[in-house]
């Protein structure tokens, strides 16, 4: 079964171990859902799945170029890692990341087409003391500048909610107790941040990352 759902997903796969890449490819080159860009071809990776033993300080240099080089979403097979290493290798830009003991041909299959999609994959045991970090975030860090996990801050998020239920600048600046070109500055500054095309994109924005 094409677990994508659709088209086979081009994947890069780097390891620095020929006998853990060449493992990997054997598995992987077998599956109807993958596509193996290196030895292969199809053009651009969507997905570089890399294997390592640990994530120390050369492996992040690697990850880190890896993210500047291309827009793929990178899977992470690897031996041993905690949660420190876990939030190292998300901020490069690798949403998948799965322990070699348990990287059997179908959960890779499964975490590279996750990726593919941008959904993330993280150890169980690991997901606990995460989510602790990043309450540690929103505690320490992001609480007291006055921002939020989204980036925003306390005011955009409350003008982007009345947008999302549908009142108009005046009605905002009225329920706010701002003026109208405070609300309109805001709305641009947010806009043009997130990239965000018109009011109804604003909608959008806020009910995925559950601001209403």
């Amino acid at each position: 079964m094409n677990l994508t759902g659709g088209e086979r997903v081009r994947v890069d796969l780097r390891s620095a171990d020929p006998l853990s890449h060449a493992g990997a490819t054997s598995q992987l080159r077998a599956r109807p859902e993958i596509l193996l860009v290196e030895t292969d071809g199809g053009g651009d990776p969507q997905v570089v799945m890399v294997i390592e033993d640990t994530v120390d300080e050369d492996v992040l240099r690697m990850l880190r170029r890896i993210r500047q080089s291309t827009p793929a979403r990178g899977v992470l097979i690897i031996s041993h890692i905690d949660e420190q290493q876990l939030v190292s290798a998300a901020e490069c830009g690798f949403i998948g990341v799965l322990r070699r003991r348990e990287a059997t041909s179908d959960r890779m299959v499964r975490v590279i087409s996750a990726a593919a999609r941008g959904e993330g994959y993280v150890p169980p045991d690991l997901l606990g003391s995460l989510l602790v970090q990043v309450g540690r975030m929103q505690g320490q860090v992001l609480g007291p500048r006055g921002l939020n996990l989204t980036g925003l801050s306390v005011r955009e998020t409350e003008v982007l909610k009345l947008v999302a239920e549908g009142y108009d600048t005046a009605d905002i600046a009225l329920k706010l107790s701002y003026s109208e070109r405070t609300i309109k500055n805001v709305l641009h500054a947010v806009m043009v941040r997130l990239n965000l095309r018109n009011r109804s994109h604003a909608v959008a924005y806020a009910l995925r990352h559950g601001l209403i």
